[in-house]
């Protein structure tokens, strides 16, 4: 069966990057029900929704007269079955546990229409893995998105060993058409294409720092001074959440089955203490006002401000 053209779309799980997918989706003109079963958290994510809205206004990304109809265009819903009833593509965005994610999809198998597509947003979690907690493997596929959304305007397209190439053609369709570059992952790869480059570097960060070979600071002044980017290693993984990178580190971990891919105690540690990053104001960093964009944290000790540099390794 040949996908039709997608336009209505079901966002499941309203944290961070759920309110980001689906605003995503709205601001490109299609309207989306975004799902969460706890009326707070949608409340919470609705309120994000708003201040990011208005910070594309007070920028000029967005004519104010668009505010309203941009937030119109998403619908919250606490019912799974109002939610995804008539979508064409239901988007799973739970954390990064199998148990959890195939239950989801057990479930959005069990309400969404027989033609529609159930995707993953999951940045590490092969298809395969998920593909048979359905009837409809052929429908099932990853569409992995990055955070800010409207700042890393690409999206991973992959299936698993069964996805109908029609169903990829849909969703990277889908993807151009709400202003996102998509990148074809051509064969199944834990990590798929960013994320299995990024782990490499986060994984060699957190062992360096954690076996007191450079400071947190040291390690992401260097990646920033080096690529001339207002964010290093830490600092980003704070953003993502340290929660969220403790069970991907543990993912692959279970893959390899090398003991020397679980995540590290100083990632741990402060997972264990709740201190998960910028959305609980203390991970790696203290926020609102972490010391990475305080002033001189890239000066030189003669009081300079250095710039990145161009070149590779030397």
């Amino acid at each position: 069966m040949t996908p039709a053209a997608i336009e209505r779309v079901a966002v499941i799980g309203s944290g961070t990057m759920g309110r980001q997918i689906s605003l995503q989706i709205a601001r490109h003109g299609l309207p989306v029900a975004l799902f969460d079963t706890d009326p707070a958290q949608l409340e919470r994510a609705r309120e994000a929704q708003r201040g990011y809205v208005d910070e594309w206004v007070a920028s000029g990304q967005l004519a104010g007269e668009e505010r309203e109809a941009v937030l119109g265009r998403v619908r919250p819903v606490t019912d799974l079955g109002e939610a995804v009833r008539d979508v064409d593509l239901a988007i799973e965005v739970v954390p990064e546990r199998v148990e959890l994610k195939r239950q989801v999809f057990a479930q959005l198998d069990e309400h969404c229409r027989d033609a529609a597509i159930i995707a993953t947003n999951s940045s590490s979690i092969r298809v395969s893995l998920l593909e048979d907690a359905t009837g409809r493997p052929e429908r099932v596929a990853n569409l992995h998105f990055y955070i800010p959304v409207w700042q890393l305007p690409m999206v991973e397209v992959g299936g698993g060993t069964r996805t109908e190439p029609a169903v990829l053609d849909a969703l990277a369709d889908f993807a151009g058409r709400i202003g996102l570059y998509p990148l074809r992952v051509r064969q199944e790869s834990t990590g798929f294409i960013m994320n299995r480059i990024w782990r490499a570097i986060k994984k060699e960060s957190l062992q360096v720092a954690d076996a007191g070979i450079a400071s947190i600071e040291d390690i992401d002044r260097a990646w920033m001074l080096f690529w001339g980017v207002p964010l290093g290693p830490f600092g980003k993984m704070d953003d993502v959440g340290l929660d969220v990178i403790q069970l991907i580190e543990e993912h692959y971990a279970r893959e390899s089955g090398d003991p020397a891919d679980l995540p590290p105690p100083i990632l741990t540690e402060r997972v264990a203490r709740g201190e998960l990053g910028r959305k609980t104001g203390r991970g790696f960093y203290t926020y609102p006002n972490p010391a990475y964009q305080a002033p001189g944290f890239l000066e030189t000790p003669g009081g300079e401000d250095s710039g990145g540099r161009e070149g590779g390794e030397g």
